[in-house]
């Protein structure tokens, strides 16, 4: 088989000899990731190296970052047809495909990434339009990525103060970021994660907005050495498998995978603040200024911004899914209830 084929092909599957000459098949899955390699996907890294280890090598993983095998605007409809194995799919990417998952990126529902993998792990296990919704993508997921809480990077200290961000561009992507931002005259702006640094070096931005780990990787306090946050918690990408491939995997690997997958769920979890507090001591170590938005600031940004669930299940309703959707927000408002 030729690289490119295997590359680009979807699972791979190689009969070996076992030591009691019975035949044994090794499957190579590729992993589409849009994210460049950094000490930020250590969960996914450590989750790879358990399914191979504990499969005696049966599964080895081709991961390819940085849009190696499709961009991350691609990436889910790849691996639902069957073009790649596996992908870190983030649901503002598909706003108008995924209308259930795309809410666990909702500014001003969740009060902490923990929060948001909490109310992710039970609306996957328990409410049916999510389980539909992927399987009509032909992708299962495996795990979420609890994504640090996000802050503004830019060349000025004007984000200290919802007041300073009247008029400046910021970066936002999918359909509701760009919400919060409007509601306090701030003018959104859709970067790709990759792009925010050149954009803050020629001006087309005023602010790169994401979390710190991503900061870090994306060098963003180059260009962006003033922080401002937190302003935005919410769930990460998720991991998906395609259910072509997991057909055909034997349901020993199955489970193996399954069972790793929910380990690295809780590690992700339990990882995720300690990491995020590390990247920014060492950003702080590296000359950036970190403000934390007062509590009055943040409020006043809450209640400037329509309620953004509530737009959700309105639009749903437009789209014949009223019913569906408003049992969802009346859930998540009793999960995430102070």
């Amino acid at each position: 088989m030729a690289f490119k084929d295997w590359l680009f092909g979807g699972l791979a599957a190689v009969a070996l000899m076992g030591a009691g000459g019975a035949e044994a098949q090794e499957f190579r899955l590729n992993w589409g990731h849009y994210l460049p390699n950094s000490p930020f996907l250590e969960v996914e890294r450590e989750f790879a190296d358990a399914v191979e280890q504990r499969t005696d090598g049966r599964v080895k993983f081709n991961i390819v970052y940085a849009g190696g095998l499709g961009a991350g605007n691609e990436l889910l409809t790849l691996t639902g047809r069957g073009a790649i194995d596996m992908a870190a799919i983030v649901p503002g990417y598909y706003a108008d495909q995924l209308l259930f998952t795309k809410i666990l990126q909702t500014p001003f529902v969740f009060d902490s990434p923990g929060q948001a993998i909490d109310v992710a792990q039970y609306s996957y296990a328990e409410l049916q339009p999510f389980q539909d919704e992927l399987k009509a993508a032909g992708v299962r997921r495996l795990y979420h990525q609890p994504l640090g809480s996000y802050y503004m990077a830019g060349k000025t200290d004007d984000c200290k103060t919802i007041a300073g961000l009247k008029g400046k561009k910021v970066r936002t992507f999918g359909a509701d970021i760009p919400k919060m931002m409007d509601a306090i005259g701030a003018v959104p702006q859709s970067v790709g994660a990759g792009d925010q640094y050149e954009a803050l070096e020629r001006g087309t931005l005023d602010y790169a907005f994401v979390n710190f780990g991503n900061i870090e990787s994306y060098r963003l306090n180059e260009p962006g050495p003033n922080m401002c946050g937190p302003a935005l918690s919410m769930a990460g990408h998720l991991i998906v498998i395609g259910e072509r491939t997991w057909s055909r995997l034997p349901e020993d690997i199955q489970a193996i995978i399954t069972e790793e997958a929910e380990k690295a769920q809780k590690r992700y979890v339990e990882w995720v603040d300690a990491s995020e507090a590390a990247a920014a001591e060492r950003l702080a170590a590296a000359g950036a200024k970190i403000f934390t938005l007062s509590d009055e600031d943040l409020a006043a940004w809450k209640a400037a911004t329509p309620d953004l669930l509530q737009v959700w299940v309105d639009d749903m309703a437009s789209r014949g899914k009223g019913d569906e959707a408003a049992m969802v927000a009346e859930k998540w408002r009793e999960l995430t209830a102070n």
